[in-house]
């Protein structure tokens, strides 16, 4: 009895794991397989996020293939397809989402974003430096002191900005 709770006890992780994808069964007529074969292109997987349906091994990835072909083999149009897709998981299941309200700033955000750096770049290459008022004559006068003076020491690595070097 104990070996027995053992076995289901350790065999638990191979139960909980995805079941393998069934193999992909192409349609009969080589058109409509061509057009499956193009949608599953522009269809991102919804598990692997940076692949196409067509490249994904995830199980759902294989279902979304079985939905197109049977969608084409039903006699859907390549839109209506794509708009099944939309209206199942989303926008963001195209690789190349509509122009909608909703995605303005996904098409146009990075291209705003591009204008208000180089606008924020001409404002500021356009901006005067700050002037400094020049220094009093008893400024001055301090100054030349200080310099002459035993305690404040030029340093000797420094060098005029003007000395010719």
């Amino acid at each position: 009895m104990l070996v027995l709770l053992a076995a289901l006890i350790l065999s638990g992780p191979a139960f909980a794991q995805e079941p393998a994808a069934r193999p992909d069964e192409p349609l009969a007529s080589p058109g409509a397989e061509a057009r499956a074969q193009r949608l599953f292109t522009v269809v991102r997987c919804v598990v692997c996020q940076h692949e196409s349906i067509a490249d994904s091994p995830a199980g759902i990835a294989g279902d979304m293939r079985r939905l197109i072909r049977e969608e084409i083999a039903a006699g859907a149009t390549d839109q209506q397809v794509r708009d099944d897709l939309v209206r199942r998981y989303g926008d963001y299941v195209l690789f190349t989402p509509p122009v909608r309200t909703g995605t303005w700033l996904l098409w146009f955000g990075p291209g705003l974003l591009i204008v208000l750096g180089a606008g924020a770049l001409f404002v500021f290459a356009r901006r005067k430096p700050a002037e400094t008022a020049p220094l009093s004559p008893e400024e001055e006068r301090r100054l030349a002191d200080l310099l002459q003076s035993e305690t404040v020491r030029p340093d000797p690595d420094a060098s005029a900005p003007h000395d010719g070097r």
